[in-house]
């Protein structure tokens, strides 16, 4: 394709997906997508109707994506809502304690309270999304004060973080794990840039180190989703493209790292055995077998993202334009397709405009 034809394909395709989300998604998320009375996003809806599934909890998390896609997202009414959104964050899922927890019920009481490094992580970035936006100072107040108690109360001593506390900080659920610990560094990454830029590099610098260290696979060079040496572990490809798009985006922080070195190996072997026509599969085995071959659309939507942080435009010309026949619809998206292209999820999470959101925020600086 030659590089005018590619550049307008390219530009189309991202003003489309541009018009879809600002359209469709965000009014869905403000209008029926939203628990008024609570104050909270519903935790999913129907993708045929665009209707609330029945509530059975609100996580936290979820809370904060949509927090951190309404900060981002332009105009008073999105300005409005995320202000309300933070609100209810600070209302709904503070510990007094300290801390947050992890999800209240239908009615909004605590459901789960476990300390989650996730839940946390994406408290410290929608905080950094809001204040950027808003500056609102019991914002920046908040994301440094859920840093520091994930730098208390998380990390271990050999660096890594523990990816689930009990309620009360007595003791460790969950070990250490790759994706909480990329989303720390993502909200890492983010608090850099409205805060303390020097401590924050210094910790994602000692992050990645030990990510280098315990989960990268030597032979794929691949973060695994679990640490080297658990049985039946795997590589989500999907991840392989998120990480290099942190790394890459903020190159000067990771500057030297065995981690800067190995993610474009990653992302090269990912490419390789885990998209095909059809999009990105979900997972595959340490030697390349598929182990999950279902298509998630924040894996595509990373994708994209890594596609447009390379500069790669005719590569992603075309799978944006196979992501927008396959995955969007009037109504708004499909969440997961098998791999013949059969839709495989048959409900929108709140979760999913997080990703479409910064993978549109890329999009929009290769376009």
């Amino acid at each position: 394709m030659a590089a005018a034809q590619t550049n307008s394909t390219l530009a189309a395709g991202i003003r489309s997906l541009r018009a879809h989300f600002d359209s469709v998604i965000l009014p869905m998320w403000m209008g029926p997508g939203f628990n008024q009375t609570l104050g909270l996003p519903f935790e999913s809806l129907d993708a045929a109707t665009g209707k609330p599934l029945p509530a059975e909890r609100y996580r936290a998390m979820a809370c904060a994506r949509q927090l951190y896609v309404y900060a981002e997202a332009p105009g008073a009414d999105a300005a409005a809502h995320a202000d309300r959104l933070f609100e209810s964050l600070r209302a709904h899922f503070q510990d007094a304690r300290g801390g947050w927890r992890y999800s209240v019920d239908a009615q909004a009481r605590p459901l789960d309270e476990t300390q989650d490094l996730y839940t946390h992580a994406f408290i410290v970035f929608a905080c950094a999304a809001y204040f950027r936006r808003s500056r609102n100072a019991a914002a920046r107040k908040l994301m440094l004060g859920a840093a520091e108690t994930i730098e208390a109360r998380f990390k271990r001593p050999d660096g890594l973080y523990k990816a689930a506390v009990a309620s009360d900080w007595s003791r460790a659920l969950r070990g250490p794990a790759q994706n909480p610990m990329m989303h720390l560094t993502e909200a890492y990454l983010a608090a850099a840039q409205v805060a303390e830029p020097a401590l924050f590099a210094q910790r994602l610098r000692a992050l990645a180190q030990g990510i280098s260290q315990h989960f990268v696979h030597a032979p794929t060079q691949c973060v695994s989703e679990a640490p080297q040496g658990t049985a039946d572990n795997r590589h989500e490809p999907g991840h392989q493209f998120e990480w290099l798009s942190l790394v890459r985006g903020a190159a000067d922080v990771f500057d030297g790292l065995e981690l800067a070195e190995s993610l474009p190996r990653a992302a090269q072997w990912a490419r390789r055995h885990g998209v095909d026509a059809m999009g990105v599969r979900a997972a595959l085995a340490e030697n390349g077998a598929v182990r999950d071959d279902t298509r998630r659309i924040w894996a595509q939507a990373e994708y994209l993202r890594m596609l447009a942080v390379l500069g790669e435009r005719e590569a992603l010309a075309g799978a944006l334009d196979g992501f927008r026949a396959r995955f969007l619809h009037a109504g708004g998206w499909y969440e997961c397709l098998d791999a013949q292209g059969a839709v495989a999820r048959a409900d929108m999470p709140s979760t999913s405009p997080y990703h479409l959101a910064t993978c549109l925020a890329a999009l929009s600086e290769a376009g």
